[in-house]
């Protein structure tokens, strides 16, 4: 006999488990107070899931660890432990690659780092290195979590460990769009690049208070940690936008030029800039005054694909322009000196500049293409006791040390020993061009002559005809690119208006480039 029996509704029923799962999540989505999610809005700045929301491709987030709350055992703390924690974690895709992220809710708790908050970004970055995925870390954080003492302390070194055995290996991007205090900005320092936005932003080891106790000078978070002085006098900062939304927008943007990771190619994008295009506003570009400065950012732009250049610390050491760009629909890195800021000499600060970012293209097998127009090394007491020798040669170890194809253009002055640092044939640059403005040569005619000619100056009836005489001679004989070229240290001189194809035959030449290494775990490059 067949039985009427019907199953009884219970507590635990598949509806009522489904019910309490989206019960929990709008709980974690909403763990930050409302006062202090309107503090968040009232201060123009997005809410951790709304800044994922504008990074990611739409409906591309993935979000892990959602339910993870902070240990009972946390001093002071046991009445509230929302769900999530204060940072949101997970992974999804910007222009359709895979990306892993982080971001911290300055909503719950100041988005302190505890001991479960630290663990969710040492996951997703482990995850992130174990798949050879980029991560993107959001900052906005009151630091440490005082209530969990050294553990917090401990979560932070976690993540420190984490950024050294990631860098080179995958992409690593910090947006700070809040405080970053203390020992916490070291994990952003680590990273391959530092995003941040006006008025909103502030980095510093020690806050103003603290300065003024014990160094007596007053300073306001802006003054001394805010995005203006990182991106102009410090160079923690690569890149600074005016708002939340625009510093987003960039990441995106930079993301397009960079491969996955360390063994994969960087994306190839169909060039709508034909490769063949020549420019003939090229030959008029550089004066015919050596003394007389132009834009390098002129000639990049008319050389690149679309005039497009995503420059790198555009705001610090700006006798060096450094910059992402594609040729041919490659992307490259753009390394030229400006002849419009101190001449286009190389001092301390461009120094460390370039050679950070000659070491990230070179880590991620981007190829380098450097513009030339260096006078020497900035000279001057200033210079010297704070190190040019030992910052300079960073620039030369990190040129020397690059594997991936090097394109090298002098488009006028390459003097010195700023001639060998810039990317030259002797560090082994794989093909190198000038312009027929370009000089080749120890120093410039005017100091040559005063030095090779003293003697003989001095005995002139007319020193100063003599001087022009000799420095005309100089000039012919040295301060051109033909007797750089007759020895092979120049490839081609080239009409400056060829420049976009001859570097585009070129790149695509050295693209399929084998460079052995020598066995060593890593050299010593003079920090």
């Amino acid at each position: 006999m067949a039985t009427t029996d019907e199953p009884r509704e219970r507590a635990d029923s598949t509806e009522a488990k489904l019910e309490r799962l989206q019960r929990l999540r709008e709980e974690a989505e909403h763990a930050g107070s409302g006062r202090a999610v309107e503090r968040q809005h009232e201060q123009g700045k997005l809410l951790a899931r709304e800044r994922l929301v504008e990074l990611l491709d739409p409906g591309s987030f993935v979000e892990l660890d959602r339910f993870v709350r902070h240990r009972e055992s946390n001093f002071g703390m046991l009445e509230r432990r929302p769900y999530g924690d204060a940072v949101v974690t997970g992974y999804g895709t910007i222009f359709g690659r895979r990306v892993f992220v982080f971001s911290q809710d300055f909503t719950v708790f100041g988005g302190s780092l505890s001991e479960v908050f630290a663990e969710k970004i040492c996951k997703i970055m482990d995850l992130a290195l174990k798949y050879g995925c980029p991560v993107i870390g959001i900052n906005d954080s009151g630091g440490a979590r005082i209530q969990e003492g050294v553990v917090s302390l401990a979560g932070y070194a976690e993540i420190f460990w984490r950024n050294v055995q990631c860098s080179g290996v995958i992409p690593q991007l910090s947006l700070v769009m809040g405080p970053c205090a203390g020992g916490a900005v070291y994990s952003p320092a680590i990273t391959d690049f530092v995003f941040m936005v006006e008025g909103s932003s502030y980095m510093f080891i020690t806050g103003p208070d603290v300065v003024k106790t014990v160094t007596g000078e007053e300073v306001t978070f802006e003054e001394l940690g805010g995005a203006s002085t990182h991106a102009s006098k410090s160079g923690v900062a690569h890149f600074i936008s005016p708002d939340e939304r625009a510093c987003l927008e960039d990441a995106r943007y930079l993301l397009s030029f960079l491969p996955q990771n360390n063994v994969d190619p960087p994306p190839f994008a169909e060039p709508t800039d034909a490769p063949e295009r020549e420019d003939p506003e090229l030959d008029r570009l550089v004066p015919d005054n050596p003394n007389k400065p132009y834009d390098i950012k002129q000639v990049i732009g008319k050389v690149v694909d679309d005039g497009e250049l995503l420059e790198v610390h555009e705001l610090w050491a700006e006798n060096l322009v450094c910059g992402l760009a594609r040729l041919g629909g490659h992307p490259v890195g753009v390394v030229g000196n400006q002849p419009r800021s101190l001449a286009g000499v190389l001092d301390i600060d461009s120094s460390v500049k370039g050679a950070r970012f000659v070491r990230f293209c070179d880590a991620f097998n981007i190829p380098l293409v450097t513009f030339v127009d260096v006078p020497g090394f900035l000279p001057g007491t200033t210079q010297e006791w704070n190190g040019i020798i030992r910052h300079g040669a960073k620039l030369l170890y990190a040129f020397a040390e690059a594997t991936v194809p090097k394109l090298t253009v002098i488009t006028r002055k390459a003097y010195g020993g700023a001639y060998d640092v810039m990317s030259s044939k002797h560090i082994r640059a794989d093909f190198n061009f000038a312009w027929p403005t370009a000089e080749v040569a120890v120093m410039g005619p005017d100091g040559a002559v005063n030095i090779i000619f003293r003697k003989e100056l001095e005995g002139a009836e007319d020193p100063d005809a003599r001087r022009a005489d000799l420095i005309e001679e100089y000039r012919e004989r040295f301060a051109n690119p033909y007797t750089a070229a007759e020895r092979g240290y120049v490839d081609e001189v080239i009409e400056p208006r060829r420049t976009r194809p001859v570097l585009i035959d070129a790149l695509e030449t050295a693209l399929t480039k084998v460079e052995p290494k020598p066995r060593r775990k890593h050299g010593n490059i003079p920090l």
